[in-house]
């Protein structure tokens, strides 16, 4: 039987073999054999020979499924770990037993990552590795324990292997490689990059673009953040990534204020290594260095989800009820009045598709119920008890203050389709983030400001959810 895209299952079964190293008895570990780089290579080879998609996955299957970890040694070591609790042994016997099963715990495959990290650019493969695995897990071409297991070993060595020591802030300017502007463009997820002009604007004065690279990997963007030098709290997208011509000197007296608007991993194999925190945390310090007079650092985020929950929503009020119980009365009167009709259809329908943002008084009549639904969508919808959506779970992490709901902010047609148009300030405040942080973590509290604090009550008050 031959794979799609090259190589026989016979040859991939032979090339595991030969590629993934036995693990060594525990008495001799500290002296195997140095591993044969030629067999890291080869796999390296026969990986990217393979077409992505099917073929990679199938490998990547049986690499978690057949070379993983020694069940019947875990479990005669757990026995003797056991045995010598029981017995009261002395301290150091428990501990060489502990160490023993610490030992077998880990997996073969994980052997040949290590090996795979030590060869010349070795670590960009992988993380172009962890990408295909987590790519497969997320459109279900990979699944099952032994896969899972797998994406979570890797993950926490690429965690070692990415940790701040190894990290290089970089500033990205005009004057930067056009390969690295490119990248930075490319990798814009948040507010996309139009053009050239565009990509000049977000780096000239009043910006600042920064990135972190691996020193394994000089030079390419891992993560990139963009941010706003203004004179206050930005409450629109618009006025920083709209077209207008670069400023050509920066008057550092009107700059009080950095607003972080778009963070970017550029790497799909480094989800869940912990980079973005490092990220913001190193360029305050940089901009404190080079602007000591901003006094206050702000994020201007996007909601992503919140239409779709709102629809969701409304479709489960619809189930229960005829009558909608999001709105006021008065609310729902006008609507009805501009719309013809205030059913959860008419309002699902203007959800799902723009239009509803060209009628002023609709944008007028919404604005209330929605900043309110929203409040409450961020601060009281959650997942395990913390923030259900993603954004807002990151940046509370960090310490930030959930401090500003902006209606209209992104009237872009992608943010109008994301969250109806609005977006959310994090403030930090620096003398605070750790306490916050810890308090969120722990307790699972959410800081906010008396402006989302008002929206919540008034959405609990006016909902019987």
């Amino acid at each position: 039987r031959s794979l799609a895209g090259g190589g026989s299952l016979a040859g991939m079964e032979e090339l595991l073999s030969r590629s993934v190293p036995p693990l060594p008895p525990y008495e001799t570990k500290e002296k195997a054999p140095p591993p044969a780089e030629l067999r890291s290579a080869e796999f390296v080879r026969y990986y990217r020979g393979l077409q992505a998609g099917p073929p990679r996955a199938q490998l990547l299957a049986r690499l978690a499924r057949d070379f993983g970890v020694d069940h019947a040694r875990v479990a005669e070591f757990s026995a003797k770990v056991l045995q010598a609790q029981e017995q009261q042994r002395e301290p150091g016997a428990l501990l060489q037993a502990e160490d023993r099963l610490r030992y077998y715990l880990n997996p073969r495959y994980r052997g040949l990552f290590q090996h795979l990290g030590r060869l010349e650019d070795g670590l960009r493969f992988l993380v172009e590795l962890r990408g295909d695995l987590v790519e497969g897990l997320a459109s279900k071409l990979l699944d099952g324990p032994h896969v899972k297991e797998m994406n979570g070993v890797l993950k926490n060595m690429l965690s070692e292997w990415f940790s701040t020591g190894f990290l290089n802030l970089e500033r990205v300017t005009w004057q930067s490689p056009c390969e690295v502007l490119q990248k930075v463009s490319d990798s814009e997820a948040v507010h996309p990059v139009r053009n050239w002009v565009d990509m000049k604007r977000r780096v000239g004065s009043y910006r600042r673009c920064y990135f972190f690279s691996h020193c394994a990997i000089p030079g390419e963007p891992l993560i990139v953040l963009h941010v706003a030098l203004t004179s206050d709290i930005s409450s629109s997208i618009q006025a920083i990534v709209k077209e207008v011509p670069p400023l050509e000197t920066e008057d550092t007296d009107k700059i009080t204020t950095a607003i972080f608007y778009s963070i970017s991993l550029t790497q799909q194999g480094l989800q869940g290594v912990e980079l973005g925190t490092y990220l913001i945390k190193r360029v305050v310090k940089e901009l404190q260095k080079e602007l000591p007079q901003i006094k206050d650092f702000s994020t201007l985020s996007p909601i992503p989800g919140f239409t779709k929950w709102l629809v969701g929503l409304l479709s489960s009020q619809t189930k229960e009820l005829e009558r909608n119980e999001l709105f006021t009365e008065s609310e729902r009167q006008e609507i009805s009045e501009i719309t013809g009709d205030s059913t959860t259809e008419t309002l699902k329908k203007l959800l799902n598709n723009n239009e509803w943002v060209r009628s002023e008084k609709l944008v007028k009549v919404l604005h209330s119920p929605f900043m309110r639904l929203c409040a409450w969508y961020l601060y009281g919808e959650k997942h395990r008890g913390y923030a259900l959506n993603p954004v807002a779970n990151f940046h509370l992490q960090n310490g930030s203050v959930m401090w500003q709901i902006n209606w209209m902010a992104d009237t872009s047609p992608r943010g109008i389709s994301a969250s109806c148009g609005m977006m959310v300030n994090y403030r930090y405040f620096l003398e605070d983030t750790a306490s916050n942080s810890a308090a969120y973590l722990g307790t699972k509290q959410i800081k906010a400001s008396e402006q989302v604090l008002s929206l919540v009550s008034q959405f609990q008050l006016s909902s019987k959810l």
